[in-house]
């Protein structure tokens, strides 16, 4: 699977440095030949002799022992990957930065090879709005992530931020050096997701059951195909995807200006749920009920129109995929919606049931050359098939 890949495999501060010795192990086993840096926060949790015995080499952990030796620049020219396993939240700060103030550091920054982090911190941390810039920092430049997972963490909490296991790390760095695996590598992709809130009053709005757990997949699959993928969420319990650019907006018209914001893209995929109507002009102050009085009359007012505009734009990507969210008439009103918007495909599918907010899906595909009528799929299965047909469309 790896044969004669070279891995330099950097592992930095993490309670989880100890799945490292496991990754090693196993990226051998496939063919590889994996070097090894060690940081000072890693080397409190593993030693250089493991690490050693295990990739059969030398470990790396000396800025100046290196330049003495090997050189970090030839370190970084070494590898046909290079693997961050554990990433901690100090050290992707570091790579987000661009700092060099260490021997991982100053090889990351001086590498032209592929970049995979796999990040391991408390959930807090991840969380942290900080640590979520860093990463779309590193996502614009083209670094991949693997995880992290859910789970129980070393202190007595639960939640994202668990190192992914060394059988996923494993795959996801065979996928990343197969021959043809980035179909997408150096396209930008341009994905909605979720509803908007079109505010009534301060505390009230008008929106729909949009949960964004299509949007949020197929960005997600266009990212693992290699694309480079900003997200422009609405409101949505959904944590931003690791990998790619989110921007989180609240109506429409946010959406709009994120959406005009990120492009150029070569792909648009348009799978908000957008309010079709706002209140033309919303309350300043929180609207009361008067004793005795009726329901105000809410005077309401035409959203823009998000795909028409991307559809129709000077910076038009060259594919814009809409999604047609029916109650019936599904197949027809998403051919007569294609037409209308300018748009290329649409992807229609029957909202009447439990599909919003649910896992689940049916869809259908309707291009210039017809339908296409996909069976009911997990959500997931969509955003691959979806992708896998991006992929293709674009060559």
């Amino acid at each position: 699977m790896l044969t004669d890949r070279r891995i330099l495999l950097v592992v930095s501060g993490s309670i989880a440095a100890y799945k490292a010795l496991e990754l090693v192990r196993l990226l051998r086993k496939a063919g590889a030949s994996v070097t090894a840096i060690l940081t000072a926060g890693g080397a409190r949790f593993v030693t250089k002799e493991a690490l050693a015995g295990l990739t059969g080499q030398r470990v790396h952990d000396d800025l100046w022992a290196a330049e003495a030796e090997i050189g970090h620049i030839r370190l970084a020219r070494l590898p046909d990957l290079v693997l961050v396993a554990p990433a901690s939240a100090d050290l992707l700060a570091r790579m987000a930065q661009g700092r060099a103030d260490d021997l991982a550091a100053t090889v990351l920054l001086a590498t032209r090879a592929p970049v995979l982090v796999a990040p391991a911190m408390n959930p807090a941390m991840w969380e942290h709005p900080a640590t979520r810039d860093n990463m779309a920092r590193l996502a614009a430049r083209g670094v991949r992530v693997v995880g992290p997972g859910m789970g129980a963490m070393a202190e007595p909490e639960s939640g994202p931020g668990r190192l992914a296991e060394p059988e996923e790390i494993l795959a996801a760095v065979a996928a990343l050096l197969r021959p043809g695996a980035q179909p997408l590598a150096g396209r930008h992709a341009l994905v909605t997701a979720g509803p908007t809130h079109e505010p009534i009053d301060p505390v009230r709005y008008i929106a729909n059951r949009s949960s964004g757990r299509q949007g949020y997949a197929i960005a997600a699959a266009l990212a693992a195909l290699g694309a480079r993928v900003t997200l422009v969420s609405g409101p949505t319990a959904l944590p931003d995807p690791p990998g790619l650019v989110t921007r989180r907006v609240e109506s429409a018209r946010e959406m709009l200006a994120a959406c005009e914001a990120a492009l150029p893209a070569e792909i648009a995929v348009m799978a908000a749920a957008v309010a079709d109507w706002r209140v033309a002009r919303a309350a300043a102050q929180k609207m009361k009920k008067a004793p005795g009085a009726g329901a105000p009359v809410l005077e309401m007012a035409l959203n823009p129109d998000i795909l028409a505009t991307i559809a129709h734009h000077p910076q038009r990507p060259g594919l814009v995929v809409g999604f047609a969210a029916e109650t019936e008439q599904v197949v027809q009103h998403a051919i007569e919606k294609r037409r209308r918007k300018g748009c290329d495909w649409i992807v229609a599918n029957d909202v009447s049931g439990e599909v919003m907010g649910g896992a689940r899906n049916t869809v259908h595909i309707v291009t210039a050359e017809g339908v296409e009528d996909w069976p009911e799929l997990p959500k997931d299965e969509v955003a691959t098939r979806l992708a896998a047909r991006i992929a293709a469309a674009l060559g």
